[in-house]
Order: structure tokens, then C-alpha cells, then sequence
């Protein structure tokens, strides 16, 4: 429900875009039909593939998603593929429609987190000290009868933070197709942050966090998508 919720607001967000960026609204009717089901088919193989080993027992867990285990990164990454075949095949501007689209990617996320408020999952270190064991620093996970610190409700606010300064900026871009850099470096920054201070997350080797990982691999890809969106000729285009 809180998924389905942030896609709703976040829909509507690219709608009230979509006539200062040129896109015609029919174009997200129809990437809506490709988007959401293969968002969350790609986030959910990403969390089985670095948790192979809690699944591979029982094969049924593999589909249970309402008990949690959608990675954002893996969502992002079969999104992005949507659109960018979308643009392809119909001979439209990715940038275009991704100076559209990113402000309700960050939206969905900001509300997204808060699911995993529900399900007492992507939580930080334990609160030893009484004095700080309050919302929204920390988070009481009743299942362990202890406090932990809300690294959901870090990121989710971060991630408004993100927005705001995003559509406040994006006016005085000269050009079009900045904000998908501007979101790469933003966000992967944040999930380095909040990703350090989780205790669920998901590892390459023993140490090596994968969000991490593909945060900073992301972050040196925003750099150069800079130096990319500077050198083209159209100014709008």
C-alpha cells in the first residue's frame, strides 16, 4: 500500500512536469504499463541475488515480497532500462523525459522507505543510551525488544531534502538532462551515509557492502553524465 502510494503521488508529479519538459502525458500512460511491473521484478532479484542463501531452502520465499526485500537499486537499474528501450523505440529524448521522471523517482522513495517502518526492517545500530531512544532517531523493533537507530526515516528524509532542492534548482538548468546526474551523485551520497549505519545489508564479501559498492561506481557515473550534459550543443533539447 505505501509502495502503491508513492507511485500514485509520484505519477502525478510527472504529469505536472510533463508540459514544461515537452513530453506528452500519453508517454507516461504507457510506461507506466512497463514500469511498475518490471521495477519490481528487478528489485526483487536483486535482493535474492546477494541473498541467495536465505532463499535457496525454499524457493516459495523467492515471491513473498509483502514480508519485505525489495532493493530500490535494483528497481532504479530495470527502470532505467525501461525507459531508455521506451525512448528508442518511439524517438523521443531521454533526457527529456528523464528531467520528467526523476523528481517522482525520489518522491516514491521518500515515501517507499516508510514500509520499512511496517515491517521493522532496514534499521541501524542498537540505542544503548536511554536518552536517545525516541522517534525518529531511533526505532523500537519488537521482535529483538530493543531500540535501533531509524536509518529508514534518515534516508526518507534525506531524500525529501533531495527533491526540494532539485525542483528548486531545475529552473535555472540551461539545459535539459541534468537532473539524472544530479539525482546519481545526490542519492548514492545519501545511501553511502545511511547504508553505513545499517545492520541488514547486503554484502559482496565480508565487509564490502553492495550498496556501497554501486554508490560510488554511480557517483563517478553522475560525474561524467556532468561532463556529457555540458557538452551538448542543445541547449533544450
Amino acid at each position: 500500500m505505501i509502495i502503491t502510494f508513492g507511485m500514485i503521488l509520484g505519477f502525478m508529479l510527472a504529469l505536472r512536469r510533463c508540459k514544461k519538459n515537452g513530453v506528452e502525458p500519453d508517454h507516461l500512460y504507457n510506461l507506466v504499463l512497463g514500469l511498475i511491473p518490471v521495477c519490481i521484478l528487478c528489485a526483487r532479484a536483486y535482493y535474492v541475488l546477494f541473498e541467495w542463501e536465505q532463499c535457496k531452502d525454499n524457493l516459495l520465499s523467492v515471491f513473498q515480497i509483502n514480508k519485505g526485500g525489495l532493493a530500490i537499486y535494483g528497481g532504479i537499474l530495470g527502470g532505467v532500462a525501461v525507459v531508455l528501450i521506451y525512448c528508442k523505440v518511439k524517438k523521443l529524448s531521454f533526457w527529456s523525459l528523464a528531467d520528467t521522471l526523476i523528481p517522482s523517482l525520489v518522491l516514491g522513495q521518500a515515501i517507499g522507505r516508510w514500509g520499512n517502518f511496517v515491517n521493522q526492517e532496514a534499521y541501524g545500530n542498537p540505542i544503548t543510551n536511554p536518552d536517545l531512544q525516541f522517534f525518529p532517531y531511533g526505532v523500537y523493533i519488537e521482535e529483538l525488544g530493543q531500540w535501533h537507530q531509524a536509518t529508514f526515516f534518515c534516508e526518507s528524509a534525506l531524500n525529501t531534502l533531495l527533491l526540494i532542492v532539485m525542483l528548486i534548482s531545475y529552473p535555472h538548468f540551461r539545459k535539459k538532462g541534468y537532473l539524472l546526474p544530479f539525482y546519481m551523485i545526490g542519492y548514492c551520497v545519501i545511501r553511502c551515509f545511511v547504508e553505513g549505519l545499517r545492520t541488514d545489508s547486503l554484502y559482496l564479501m565480508p565487509g564490502v557492502r553492495v550498496s556501497q559498492v554501486l554508490s560510488g561506481c554511480l557517483i563517478l557515473l553522475g560525474v561524467l553524465l556532468v561532463g556529457i550534459v555540458r557538452r551538448r550543443t542543445d541547449i533544450q533539447a
